[in-house]
């Protein structure tokens, strides 16, 4: 599988979004394994996770628990699989969000998290969503704070803003790696985010590329162009969407949701998919 540079470390150009095996409409233990299993499996190398991806009150880091299980079930060399978790965001257990970026629970997140994970120092940390009671900055420099500390080994930031981006940037003295939005056919509003990452040189790693859970399926639908360049390489509109986001600059990292091992087998074959410059432009324009 093609690789891409996530700070320090080459991953896979294609990432799993660990989410829907842990929130509402789950599917069993067993298939969720199976499903990170088929990841790893296909050549996948990056795992994205949140301590806040659970469905009910009281299992908290329930999608982390379960991709450390499978990791430690898997008989590959995992070693060479980075584990990105998030913490700031929080769920009571009734499907609401919301956030927590004060610096004291920002550590014992991390802390958390790197228990849950069964690792001395988390891979990837991302500050999960900016909290308006928080100055930005404060929030940011506890993330710094655990990099000095080696509580993690790399930092990155989850829906900001270019203004975010740099001002986080700053506070870390030049080590954000990674910043995760939202993106994809249907939502593009952050594409001036995306081309800031490719111009400082820091990954871009979509969230829901595909559309979210309700929007994966009817991609093509939706979204005729894709379809129609789908059906010419014969390929499933869901490669040619992703195919698409990595077209867009080398630092685009997507990181599709899924809950089954046939969806995420087909995703990442969309590393090897190579679109013409017209079928980008295309796609673009569409």
């Amino acid at each position: 599988m093609e690789q891409r540079s996530l700070g320090t470390r080459t991953v896979s150009a294609i990432g799993l979004g660990g989410m829907p095996m842990s929130i509402e409409g789950r599917p069993d233990r067993e298939r969720s394994l199976a499903t990170i299993h088929a990841a790893l499996d296909a050549g996948i190398t990056l795992v994205d996770t949140a301590d806040a991806y659970h469905r009910d009150a009281g299992e908290v880091g329930h999608n982390e628990e379960l991709i450390a299980e499978a990791l430690r079930g898997w008989g590959g060399d995992s070693s060479q699989v980075v584990v990105a978790t998030k913490g700031g965001s929080l769920r009571p257990g009734d499907g609401t969000w919301y956030q927590d970026g004060r610096p004291e629970h920002l550590k014992e997140a991390a802390k958390a998290s790197a228990k849950r994970l069964g690792v001395e120092a988390i891979g990837l940390y991302q500050f999960h969503r900016p909290d308006p009671n928080v100055p930005y900055a404060e929030s940011v420099g506890a993330i710094a704070e655990l990099l000095d500390e080696g509580v993690i080994q790399m930092a990155g930031i989850s829906n900001a803003d270019v203004a975010q981006i740099d001002e986080a940037n700053e506070v870390l003295g030049g080590r954000l790696v990674s910043v995760q939005n939202q993106f994809s056919p249907a939502f593009r509003s952050s594409l001036g985010e995306l081309e800031h990452c490719a111009r400082l040189g820091i990954a871009f790693l979509p969230w829901s590329p595909l559309g979210g859970i309700k929007g994966a399926g009817g991609l093509g639908e939706e979204h005729t162009a894709f379809q129609q360049i789908a059906d010419a390489r014969g390929v499933s509109p869901q490669q040619v969407a992703l195919a698409w986001e990595l077209a867009l600059a080398p630092v685009v990292i997507p990181i599709p949701g899924s809950s089954r091992p046939q969806s995420i087998t087909d995703s990442a074959r969309a590393a090897e998919l190579t679109l013409s410059a017209d079928e980008v432009a295309k796609l673009s324009e569409a």
